[in-house]
């Protein structure tokens, strides 16, 4: 009976230690985690910037990014890149995005991202960017956009500095978004 009761609390010890914790920079909003969230640097003159992020739904309820706001933009919409008859487009998700209960959606480089529109000064890397989301259920939450490198694909990446990464496909070129 000892041993049965000690594989069960090692058992329960190493699914806590599995289990994925909100960290300190995360942001919860109701049943809704928001990670992982940055942007990068834009060079001086640039009008706008991508921003990026991982969405969490761990309740019983979709709920849905439907836009956002920004002190240093004009204007924030939510966006989707997707390769339409072999051309990547870009284009507005006027109805934002759904996140699945159970699910998660990561906006990042070449999918889902929002866009800063009508920037008023340059994201220099390094910076932390206020941007406030809202959703339709969990309502408007602030996070901070961590500013990378120029051409960074990911947080923590720092990128390059001084020109913009391009993709190159057979028969296609252009910058990454």
């Amino acid at each position: 009976m000892k041993t049965m009761l000690k594989d069960v609390m090692l058992a329960a010890f190493a699914l806590a230690l599995c289990a994925a914790p909100v960290r300190a920079d995360d942001v919860k909003a109701g049943d809704l985690v928001i990670s992982q969230a940055w942007s990068r640097a834009t060079p001086g003159g640039a009008k706008v910037a991508g921003g990026y992020l991982t969405i969490e739904n761990k309740g019983t309820a979709a709920d849905r990014l439907v836009g956002g706001s920004a002190d240093i933009a004009g204007k924030v919409e939510i966006h989707e890149m997707a390769m339409d008859n072999g051309v990547m487009k870009m284009r507005p998700l006027d109805k934002g995005v759904t996140i699945d209960p159970g699910k998660t959606v990561k906006f990042a480089p070449g999918g889902y991202h929002f866009m800063l529109e009508q920037l008023k000064a340059p994201l220099k890397q390094g910076d932390k960017v206020p941007v406030t989301l809202e959703f339709e259920k969990a309502g408007k939450v602030a996070v901070s956009l961590d500013v990378q490198g120029v051409g960074a694909q990911a947080p923590g990446d720092a990128g390059h500095s001084g020109h913009m990464e391009m993709m190159k496909t057979p028969g296609h070129s252009g910058m990454k978004m």
